[in-house]
């Protein structure tokens, strides 16, 4: 799986806007739900625009190509985290998939996928 680990700190946040209203935030992820806009941007931009947020996540990204129609890589990898008490919310890309773990969780989420993938 090769991940690697983004020290950067993220945050879920959802508003009631457009898109086209929100590219200046440069969220690295959208999610249109009935409820609003969820934009996944960085910590500090979220507080510099006063967004409301629940939670700080450190992105751990699987650096090998992942298919989007491969089977079974979301359930072990969340159920290696969660096998240690660690939330996963894990957002499959075109070529790679992202796991969002909480901040103090980081470095235990990335040492067990390290041992998962060996």
């Amino acid at each position: 799986m090769q991940p690697v680990l983004d020290p950067q700190a993220y945050v879920f946040c959802c508003i009631a806007s457009d898109l086209n209203d929100v590219l200046s935030l440069k969220p690295i992820a959208t999610f249109h739900e009935k409820e609003g806009l969820t934009l996944v941007i960085t910590q500090e931009t979220a507080n510099l625009e006063n967004l409301v947020y629940d939670g700080v996540f450190c992105k751990i990204t699987l650096s090998v190509y992942s298919s989007l129609a491969a089977v079974g890589l979301t359930a072990a990898v969340a159920g290696a985290l969660a096998a240690h008490g660690i939330s996963a919310n894990v957002m499959a890309a075109f070529h790679h998939d992202h796991v969002f773990v909480p901040q103090a969780d980081a470095q235990q989420a990335l040492a067990i996928l390290n041992t998962l993938s060996a």
